[in-house]
C-alpha cells in the first residue's frame, strides 16, 4: 500500500505520528528459494494510540516487528521505510540503533524467560536498562526508579521483590517485570509481541492491566501483536489483519468486529466465542492452512480457503482499497460482504460434506 493510502487508511487523529511504516518488505534466502515473509506492510501510529495486529501463525506479524526493531539476521533482505519520530530506522547499524532501542522504542516478547537473565536480580536488570541510556543516573537512583516501576506494573511488595531472581517469580510477575523494563526510559513506542499467550485468563488480565498502566504512564503508542481477538477488542483502537505477509484489512475495532469486509477477517471473528450470540451456535472456523511463503502465485493467497472465491480470485491478488472511512479491505468482493455474518459465509462451506445437524439452538441453518 503506498504512503498516501497509509495515512488515510490507517492513520489516527490523536497526536503526532511517532511510527511510520511504509511499504515494508522482508525476505529470507533459503536453499529452496526466497521466502517473502512480509509483503508491503504500511501503517502510521500516533502518540497515545494502540494498534492491534492479528493473524494466524506465519502471517508475518512478528517478522514485521523484528524488522522495525532491527532484530532480524543479516541475511534478511529488507526494503521500504520505518521512521521513528521522523528518523529512518532501516539501514542503521547495530551500534547506531542500540541507543534507540529501549529508549525511544521498546519491545515486549512472548516468553519473559528469554528476556530476563537468570543470574541477575530483577532490580539489577531494571536499573541496568535505565543506566545504559542515562550514564549520569547513580546506582541508588536507578534502584529507586526500579522500585517505582515494579509498583506501577502491579508487583506486590516491590521493595522486597526488587532483589528477587526471575525464577523466584511466577510467569505473570515475570511478564510484568519485562513490561517494567520496556517502560523504564519513557519510550515513544512500545511493541508487545504476544505478551499474554502463555498465561492463564486471570493472569492475562493482570498483565494486560499492567501494560495499559505502563502505556498511560509514559503516554506511549503501542503495537499489540496477538492472535487473541478478545485481547484486541479490549485494548486497541485500530486493528490491522495480516494474511500471507500482507495487510488484508485495516479499520477500527468496531469495523473489524461488526463490519468486516474481507472473508478472512470474517472467519477470524466467527471463530471467536461470543456472549451476545444465540446459545448453542456453532463456531465458524476457517478450514485449511496458510500458504507457503515460497514462490507465492499472483492470485489471492486466501482463495484456496475462501468460500466466496471465484475465477478472478485465482488469477489476481486484490489491492487494499477503501470500503469506509478509515476502513480498507483487500477483497474482490468486499462490497458483497456488507452486513454479512460469519455463518452466512462459512457454515455451509465447513459442514456441507459432513454428516452433522446444521441446525443450532436459536437459529436455522
Amino acid at each position: 500500500m503506498p504512503a498516501t493510502d497509509s495515512s488515510t487508511a490507517t492513520g489516527g487523529a490523536r497526536g503526532e505520528v511517532v511510527l511510520d511504516v511504509d511499504n515494508l518488505h522482508v525476505s529470507f534466502p533459503t536453499d529452496d528459494g526466497l521466502v517473502t515473509a512480509v509483503r508491503g506492510v504500511s501503517y502510521q501510529l500516533r502518540r497515545g494510540e494502540s494498534l492491534g495486529i492479528v493473524g494466524e501463525s506465519g502471517s508475518g506479524k512478528s517478522v514485521t516487528s523484528s524488522a522495525i526493531m532491527g532484530l532480524l539476521p543479516k541475511t534478511a533482505q529488507i526494503t521500504g521505510s520505518v521512521k521513528l519520530m521522523g528518523s529512518e530506522m532501516l539501514g542503521l547499524t547495530d551500534a547506531q540503533i542500540s541507543p534507540i532501542r529501549g529508549r525511544k522504542i521498546s519491545m515486549i516478547f512472548q516468553d519473559p524467560l528469554t528476556s530476563l537473565n537468570p543470574v541477575y536480580t530483577v532490580g539489577f536488570q531494571l536499573a541496568e536498562a535505565i543506566q545504559v541510556h542515562h550514564k549520569d543516573v547513580k546506582k541508588k537512583e536507578a534502584r529507586a526508579r526500579a522500585i517505582d516501576l515494579l509498583q506501577t506494573v502491579g508487583i506486590p511488595n516491590p521493595e522486597q521483590r526488587v532483589d528477587s531472581y526471575p525464577h523466584e517469580l511466577s510467569g505473570g510477575m515475570r511478564q510484568r517485570i519485562v513490561i517494567a523494563i520496556a517502560m523504564a526510559n519513557n519510550p515513544d513506542v512500545i511493541i508487545a509481541d504476544e505478551p499474554t499467550t502463555a498465561l492463564d485468563v486471570t493472569v492475562q488480565a493482570q498483565v494486560l492491566e499492567a501494560l495499559e498502566a505502563a502505556r498511560n504512564e509514559v503516554n506511549a503508542a503501542m503495537v499489540l501483536i496477538t492472535h487473541d481477538l478478545g485481547v484486541i477488542a479490549g485494548h486497541t483502537d485500530r486493528v490491522l489483519v495480516m494474511y500471507a505477509g500482507k495487510p488484508v484489512e485495516v479499520g477500527t475495532v468496531d469495523d473489524i468486529f461488526y463490519r468486516p469486509r474481507m472473508p478472512y477477517s470474517l472467519g477470524l471473528v466467527g471463530s471467536l466465542p461470543r456472549m451476545d450470540e444465540a446459545r448453542g451456535r456453532r463456531l465458524t472456523p476457517v478450514n485449511g492452512t496458510p500458504p507457503s511463503m515460497l514462490n507465492l502465485p499472483p492470485s489471492c493467497p486466501f482463495a484456496p480457503r475462501c468460500p466466496m472465491a471465484q475465477d478472478i480470485c485465482h488469477e489476481t491478488e486484490p489491492d487494499l482499497l477503501q470500503v469506509g472511512e478509515g476502513h480498507v479491505s483487500a477483497c474482490h468482493f468486499a462490497e458483497q460482504l456488507e452486513g454479512k455474518r460469519p455463518q452466512d459465509v462459512f457454515i455451509h462451506a465447513n459442514y456441507e460434506d459432513m454428516d452433522v445437524d446444521h441446525t443450532v439452538e436459536g437459529e436455522g441453518r
